[in-house]
């Protein structure tokens, strides 16, 4: 895939349905990141260590949802994916190997260009566009993600309307932010930032959405959220699934009249 492909390919911003989201600052913090996105150990580590915690859940959600094999290694052959806030293709890649047909958006041009040659170089035929979600005349797709992005963006009502006209009658969407808690201000913000695991600057406390907030604005605009699993840390276990939801959350959410099955 050229760079051509992954240069800003927004349109005019009469095509957005609910205006704009991107809050320019948040997409040039990410946007420096963009050339160590894929460094295990640089700045986006973390991510590194979240990435196969927000798979297994995934996998899990995509079984239950298609009620395919849980044994296929391509459970989403056939199937279209959207990776929206995709950075630099670090779950786009994983989804592609799933057999989708993987599309991923992002605000900052640095990280589409990244996230293009990163895939050239592992042989994925990936699509990566960069701007404003809801201004692209990309269609509808089978499963729709969008991972620790909520919380940077201008207007969360707005954005997940923009996320849901993506979504196909009978798709999937999955969700992951962190909480509004205690714990996220002391352990996101404070602690992780203040050691350099995440870089400073990322987080902002107050823009943190409970999982029963995310719950109203999916509900008022037809979408239903499942039970939320936390993502939780421990010094024995690392970054994992769990029932604790005070320092982040997933979720699979679905078009609130359709069953968990096409």
């Amino acid at each position: 895939m050229s760079d051509a492909t992954a240069t800003d390919q927004t349109k005019s911003s009469a095509a957005s349905n609910s205006g704009v989201t991107i809050r320019p600052e948040e997409a040039e913090h990410f946007g420096k990141l963009a050339e160590d996105w894929w460094n295990p150990h640089g700045s986006s580590a973390m991510l590194h260590k979240l990435n196969p915690v927000r798979l297994k859940f995934i996998r899990e959600a995509i079984d239950v949802h298609w009620g395919g094999d849980i044994e296929s290694v391509k459970p989403l052959a056939g199937k279209t994916a959207l990776d929206v806030g995709c950075g630099a293709g670090l779950l786009c890649e994983p989804l592609a190997r799933l057999g989708a047909q993987v599309t991923g958006v992002d605000a900052a041009p640095e990280n589409a260009l990244a996230a293009a040659a990163h895939a050239d170089g592992a042989g994925l035929d990936i699509r990566y566009i960069a701007g404003e979600i809801g201004d692209q005349n990309i269609g509808q797709f089978d499963l729709v993600t969008c991972l620790e992005v909520i919380e940077h963006v201008a207007d969360k009502a707005g954005f997940l309307a923009q996320l849901k006209s993506r979504l196909k009658p009978g798709g999937l969407m999955i969700l992951s932010t962190p909480n509004r808690t205690a714990a996220s201000r002391i352990l996101l913000v404070q602690g992780a930032e203040a050691i350099g695991a995440v870089p400073r600057g990322t987080h902002h406390w107050g823009d943190f959405i409970t999982p029963e907030e995310l719950g109203s604005l999916l509900e008022a605009i037809g979408l239903t959220m499942g039970e939320p699993t936390g993502i939780a840390f421990s010094p024995a276990h690392g970054l994992h699934l769990s029932g604790e939801l005070g320092l982040n959350y997933i979720a699979a959410v679905n078009h609130r009249q359709v069953a968990h099955s096409d």
